[in-house]
């Protein structure tokens, strides 16, 4: 009975739900290149870098896909109406959040690179899952998704 209730979004809904998928295959084509490359992926690499690949914990990978997965998932949901999206947009949040917390509190990336180099893209990439999580919501209020 609720499909019933469901609004039909409008066309800029859609236009963004389309980006965000976009953004979430970006995202898995990076985790994928993290794995299979890891520092060898940019051919600038120094051996901080490599030594900073080298050391990375490992639940990092899997926080690292868990969030890129998360807002995948989340915009497949939202393309296909499920109100699933709203929880797997959250998880990627949270996972982006301990992802980005290790490696700004845990590690000395800061230091090594600094401020400017290393916080504009992180910071964006956080917006996103929060903008995203937010847009879930809008569009469970508005019954765009159900």
């Amino acid at each position: 009975m609720a499909s019933f209730l469901r609004q039909r979004p409008p066309a800029w809904f859609r236009i963004v739900a389309v980006i965000l998928l976009l953004w979430g295959l970006m995202g898995a084509a990076s985790v994928y290149l993290h794995v299979a490359y890891g520092a060898d992926m940019d051919p600038k690499a120094t051996d901080w870098d490599r030594a900073y690949y080298a050391a990375l914990p490992g639940w990092f990978t899997p926080v690292y896909a868990v969030a890129v997965g998360g807002g995948l998932l989340g915009a497949i949901a939202l393309l296909m109406g499920s109100r699933l999206a709203k929880p797997l947009f959250i998880v990627s949040l949270i996972a982006v959040v301990v992802q980005f917390g290790y490696v700004f509190l845990g590690t000395d990336m800061l230091a090594r690179k600094g401020a400017a180099i290393t916080v504009p893209f992180p910071l964006f990439i956080a917006a996103v899952a929060a903008a995203q999580v937010w847009l879930a919501d809008l569009a469970q209020r508005r019954g765009w998704i159900g």
